[in-house]
């Protein structure tokens, strides 16, 4: 896998900007609760019930893309416990940054 030069704010606002513009009016009424994983470089994107499946089938075609993953229909993509969390805010983590702004705890 090759460094990639966009920080994970930006890996999210391509992939959100991408997901709005090009690709929700296509996969949301049929696809809503699955994941759908961009390439926010060519904008190509796979839908799995598995998130880990879709982002195996985009590496397979473009194994140095840079990929951007969200949950069709819904706020955030993964629940931790009892709380929310966003794909911007864990990529922050990963990134050691700290969840951000998006992270909310449920009551």
């Amino acid at each position: 896998m090759r460094q990639t030069h966009y920080t994970p704010e930006e890996v999210a606002a391509r992939g959100e900007a991408l997901y709005a513009e090009r690709i929700r009016a296509e996969v949301e009424a049929a696809h809503k609760g699955k994941f759908v994983v961009v390439d926010i470089e060519t904008g190509n994107f796979e839908v799995d019930t598995v998130d880990l499946a879709a982002t195996k089938r985009a590496l397979a075609k473009r194994p140095d893309a840079v990929l951007y993953g969200l949950r069709i229909g819904s706020l955030v993509a993964y629940r931790l416990g009892r709380t929310t969390r966003s794909c911007a805010s864990l990529l922050r983590d990963v990134a050691g940054e700290g969840p951000g702004p998006e992270h909310a705890t449920l009551r």
